[in-house]
């Protein structure tokens, strides 16, 4: 089966639902990410159906029927190619948030190089969404994300060990999005 656009983002949330739709605060992390995207695809001219599809599914690499390396960003988007999903959004799943980084930490930055890393706007804005809404769904700024992410992760975390990579590509990526918002205002 392979997933077109008009139906995509009622798709996309659908699917979100089906997988994460018991989770909780995993619930209310994605439809808090999915509504930034929204916006962030209005005020930038951003392409909806690639940012706000990746935004619902951002995180389905969480869900059981997912995991197998135990990897979202990499499960997710192996998940979604595996059913016909457009690559330009597995891909954006894929490299949401930074993950090029914490994959070369666990050893699948071969296995992630599957999806093509592109850098840009539109991966800018699916991470600055998802590093400005918080675990239950609401809006924070990028620091406080950054700080709580690594308080939950914990000091031995994949994600802490890769920090000084990871942590000024966040911020540098908050910045970019946040000057393009003022200039399109």
């Amino acid at each position: 089966m392979t997933v077109r656009t008009p139906a995509l983002a009622t798709a996309a949330r659908e699917v979100a639902f089906a997988l994460l739709g018991t989770m909780g605060d995993r619930w209310r992390h994605t439809v808090g990410v999915a509504g930034r995207a929204a916006e962030l695809a209005s005020a930038l001219d951003l392409d909806p159906d690639v940012l706000v599809c990746a935004a619902w599914l951002h995180d389905i690499g969480y869900a059981a029927p997912a995991v197998v390396t135990g990897f979202h960003p990499l499960d997710g988007a192996d998940h979604l190619a595996g059913r016909g999903w457009p690559l330009s959004i597995a891909t954006q799943v894929a490299h949401h948030s930074g993950a090029r980084f914490v994959a070369a930490a666990r050893g699948l930055a071969e296995r992630l190089s599957a999806y093509p890393y592109a850098e840009g706007l539109m991966s800018d804005a699916l991470t600055y969404a998802d590093q400005t809404v918080g675990p239950r769904g609401d809006r924070v700024s990028a620091t406080d994300r950054h700080d709580e992410m690594l308080r939950r992760h914990g000091p031995a975390s994949y994600n802490a060990k890769v920090d000084h990579l990871r942590g000024p590509y966040l911020s540098a990526v908050a910045d970019r999005v946040e000057r393009c918002l003022v200039a399109a205002r």
